[in-house]
């Protein structure tokens, strides 16, 4: 596992637990977000709950759009490498967070500025 620009510095184990991982979340998402939409479709729009729906269907399409990136990234060799720095995101925090752009230290210093 060499950490050197452009060679992965995650193991083939590591890359399809973590491929799985976000291909569950896309199905669990997508089932939701078609929910929502059925739900939309039924509604009037007149009751104070149509704005909750509103967000939720944003926030649903939100999360798919990003799993459908890390996926893309995953694909392409993109994966699990910091969006600033492109050092290598350890597995134990992609695991955690496997829609993690940024090794900790870029994000500390994102968040901090």
């Amino acid at each position: 596992m060499t950490d050197t620009h452009g060679a992965s510095h995650l193991s083939t184990v590591q890359l399809q637990t973590l491929r799985q991982d976000l291909q569950e979340q896309l199905e669990r998402r997508s089932r939701h977000l078609l929910g929502l939409q059925d739900e939309a479709r039924q509604s009037t729009g007149a009751d104070d709950t149509w704005q909750e729906l509103l967000v939720s269907l944003t926030t649903a399409d939100r999360a798919i759009a990003e799993l459908t990136q890390a996926l893309d990234r995953l694909d392409t060799g993109g994966y699990g490498r910091c969006g600033h720095c492109e050092a290598g995101i350890p597995f134990e925090r992609l695991k955690i967070r496997p829609l993690a752009r940024y090794c900790i230290g870029c994000q500390r210093r994102f968040e901090a500025a």
